[in-house]
């Protein structure tokens, strides 16, 4: 087929989709031989549109899939969407405006199910547009049938192996989405606020001055503590204060954890204002004081400030201890708060009932689990180390919202027994069903669990879902344990961690070897991550697409190396399109004279040109495989272009260009060789970052002689050792130091680049060198635009010098 003078990708990338997909170009084959490379692909959450934040970490995933599928292996690479729980929840309710409490459960679901099945479509018309090489046979739901069955039965087996109990404990609560969530869900926020010091009494009617920020806890405190070592409160340990405003008496306490430092030294313990009050609490069985409810309003027990919002209820108390004279300083202040990290809300401490599976006793495992992953980059290991050495929960797993993954449970109303759903019965809905017999006690009433399981419960089984665990033996031992999880560096805690765990709980080994962590697209620099629920950057993906082709977002994305946060660079973007260009170009050019081209039997002969060229294609290959092989696609990406633009298009074709015009040069053979060969090796160490432009070159100029398929089957370059040579490369530079004086000779003169030269006089004492400027003379003319060469010893004196490196002087005439 003959390229058209100018590309449009607009028009040759959905075509060439839809050639991948017809061809099974990248299909995996159980049944086949060979090393599998298996691939933990992330589940996007179905929470709002795929930005280009998506787009730069997906894409990461897709060069390694395309690398390795070309290197022999036989790619497992799937696509799941993660459309349970309480992000698809919201997702709905903000979307539709409707809430569970409105139209029901049961409508709910469905409504959660709609706009989920919609939001996918939208999913996989834009990676396929990308060109991520998915196989989308392999394609999976976190909330259809397999999902929840393969994690009701997870839960079954960690319950029944004791690693899933429940009780009534203080939990982390998100008022805003009145759930629990989990440790993992939080991070810290900054925020304004003020340090009010209030007037707690003592027994002798004495002042007791106490900071806090949570004036608002006030009803709820039990205790107030002071460091033992702290000689200022000594005396007063023992002894019981009175609460301001709400005139109760609490005792004081000495504990370690009272930092002499902070405030006055004295602090008040409420239930609960913060994690120490809830170790405080447990420890010294202190009483229990519920001011704030679920919905983040104020209780009865907060008195006449019952009913308010925890800012209003601050606000208004703040008031009354200032009315009172118990006030006695307030500062502003810089807080760093915990906030539920899906919508920014502070969250609160609330005792609940809930279901946990047990972490913290088997910390030494995970820790040496996280020794045994290899992690793209090193240091993303010590998030992982440092995450688990400071987890202070065991993993909440319930969440009291309505789309999810049911707890496949059910409560004996005579005895309390938990009754378990059977295996048979999976996925099942104990709302919706019955419990598979009758309670041990003999009753057969019964309550239903009406929580769901938390998302992470479910994906954290990504390998099992995707690898069909229940549903397809062959499978499954096939592709697990993966090779490959790729996935963002904040959800180390969560996803990387709860897979690590339940792979040990469930297999006893890792769910894969290596994890390759992507950094951040961003709008602008010094902005946070781009959200789906909170904007999606400068412009959405498909039209940055349509706009500039799928290749030169996918080069954007290529730009910056794994764990690094990155800026959404339309100049980048706009790079990449001109790379692409370029490379159409350089393609044209080349087709008329590799058309109906045979491989020779043995070797042409060459110039010292083409040795150069030979030489220094075989040294890129060894260095893109090495950094490939080691995950720096970035690296591999610029290396490849920097050879493409300064060696092949700028130089060697240029050197080239003549011999290649001419049918009757004896050396012609060569040039033809030497661009074959490069060409085909840029293209291919390009094609995991840009598919399309290289398989639409591929399939113009190389398949007639490499024989049908995709460039994407085709193998990976492989160094010719015979054809390394660093004479050879020194050669080379030589040459381009004679080209680029020259070059800057005529830009300097205001001269065409393209203005012939009478007369071109090289000198070099160098007996070795000033045979090579004789063997490339018509390279030399070709890229100098020079009538005549001479090599000489040295210059003649009416000849105008041009500096130049590499012991060679260059003079010249017009």
């Amino acid at each position: 087929m003959s390229l058209p003078k100018r590309y449009n990708p607009a028009k040759a990338e959905p075509e060439l989709q839809a050639f991948w997909q017809k061809s099974g170009t990248y299909h995996f084959y159980p049944e086949a031989s060979g090393q599998v490379y298996s691939i933990d692909t992330p589940p996007l959450t179905v929470s709002g549109h795929a930005h280009l934040g998506h787009v730069y970490s997906y894409s990461h995933t897709d060069f390694f899939a395309r690398f390795w599928r070309m290197n022999g292996y036989n790619v497992f690479y799937p696509m799941g969407y993660d459309d349970n729980g309480l992000p698809t929840d919201r997702y709905v309710e903000k979307r539709l405006g409707i809430t569970a409490q409105q139209v029901g459960r049961r409508a709910f679901i469905e409504k959660c199910l709609e706009v989920s099945e919609e939001a996918e479509k939208d999913y996989q018309a834009l990676w396929q547009r990308l060109g991520l090489s998915v196989d989308w046979r392999y394609s999976y739901r976190t909330i259809d049938d397999l999902s929840r069955r393969t994690s009701q039965l997870s839960f079954l087996d960690l319950y029944r192996k004791g690693i899933a109990y429940r009780r009534e404990a203080p939990t982390i609560w998100c008022p805003e989405c009145q759930t629990a969530v989990a440790q993992a869900e939080l991070h810290d926020l900054e925020r304004e606020s003020e340090f009010v010091t209030l007037a707690f009494r003592l027994e002798n009617g004495e002042t007791l001055p106490i900071a806090t920020t949570r004036p608002e806890l006030l009803a709820a405190c039990v205790a107030v503590f002071v460091h033992p070592n702290d000689t200022r409160f000594q005396g007063l340990i023992g002894q019981r204060v009175t609460v301001p405003l709400f005139d109760f008496e609490v005792p004081v306490m000495a504990d370690a954890k009272a930092d002499p430092e902070k405030g006055t030294g004295a602090v008040m313990c409420c239930t609960f204002g913060d994690v120490t009050d809830v170790e405080w609490w447990y420890k010294y069985n202190l009483p229990l004081k519920t001011v704030i409810g679920r919905d983040g309003i104020m209780t009865e027990a907060a008195g006449e400030f019952a009913g308010l919002s925890v800012e209003e209820a601050r606000r208004q108390i703040i008031e009354a201890l200032d009315a009172h004279g118990l006030l006695l300083d307030r500062q502003p202040v810089i807080q760093s708060v915990r906030v539920h990290e899906r919508d920014d809300t502070p969250v609160e401490y609330i005792v609940t009932q809930q279901w946990f599976f047990r972490v913290l006793d088997f910390k030494k495992e995970w820790l040496e689990a996280g020794e045994q992953v290899t992690w793209y980059p090193a240091h993303m290991q010590a998030r992982y180390r440092e995450w688990v050495e400071n987890l202070a929960w065991d993993w909440i797993i319930t969440r009291q919202r309505y789309f999810g993954v049911p707890i496949p449970v059910w409560y004996c109303e005579a005895c309390g027994k938990t009754l378990l759903a059977s295996e048979e019965q999976l996925p099942v809905d104990p709302t919706e069903q019955e419990p598979p017999e009758a309670c041990d006690c003999g009753s057969t009433s019964y309550r239903p669990e009406e929580d769901v399981l938390d998302t992470w419960a479910t994906s954290s089984m990504s390998p099992q879902i995707v690898g069909r665990w229940l549903t397809d033996k062959q499978l499954y031992e096939r592709v697990f344990p993966m090779t490959l999880r790729t996935q963002a560096h904040e959800i180390i805690r969560t996803w990387a961690f709860y897979t690590i765990v339940k792979s040990h709980y469930h297999f006893g080994v890792l769910p894969w070897k290596i994890v390759a962590i992507s950094g951040w697209g961003k709008a602008a620099e010094g902005a946070g991550k781009i959200s789906k629920s909170r904007g999606g950057g400068p412009m959405p993906p498909m039209e940055m697409i349509e706009k500039y082709s799928a290749d030169a977002v996918r080069y954007w994305a290529g730009s910056t190396g794994l764990g690094k946060d990155t800026t959404i660079s339309e100049e980048k973007i706009a790079l990449g399109s001109k790379l692409v260009t370029k490379l159409w170009n350089v393609a044209k050019f080349s087709q008329r004279f590799l058309e109906r081209y045979q491989l020779p039997a043995e070797l042409p002969d060459f110039t010292p040109t083409d040795r150069w060229m030979l030489s220094r294609t075989q040294w890129l290959i060894r260095r893109v495989t090495e950094l490939f092989r080691n995950y720096d696609y970035a690296a591999a990406k610029s290396e490849t272009e920097s050879f493409f633009w300064r060696d092949l298009a700028d130089n060697y074709l240029e050197m080239s260009k003549e011999r290649l015009y001419d049918e009757t040069n004896e050396l012609r053979e060569g040039a033809r060789y030497t661009l074959y060969h490069v060409l085909l090796t840029v293209i291919k160490l390009f094609a995991p970052i840009l598919p399309y432009i290289t398989e639409e070159v591929y399939q113009a100029l190389f398949v007639p002689i490499e024989g049908e398929g995709s460039i994407h089957n085709a193998r990976w370059p492989v160094a010719i050792e015979s054809l390394l040579s660093e004479t050879a490369d020194a050669a080379g530079e030589a040459l381009i130091e004679v080209a680029t004086a020259v070059r800057r000779y005529k830009s300097e003169s205001n001269i065409s680049l393209g203005a012939e030269l009478k007369r071109l006089q090289l000198a070099t004492t160098d007996t070795g060198i000033a045979r090579m400027l004789q063997e490339a003379r018509v390279d030399i003319m070709s890229v100098t635009r020079a009538r005549q060469i001479e090599v000489k010893e040295y210059l003649d004196a009416d000849l105008e010098e041009v500096k130049a490196e590499q012991g060679i002087r260059v003079g010249l005439v017009r």
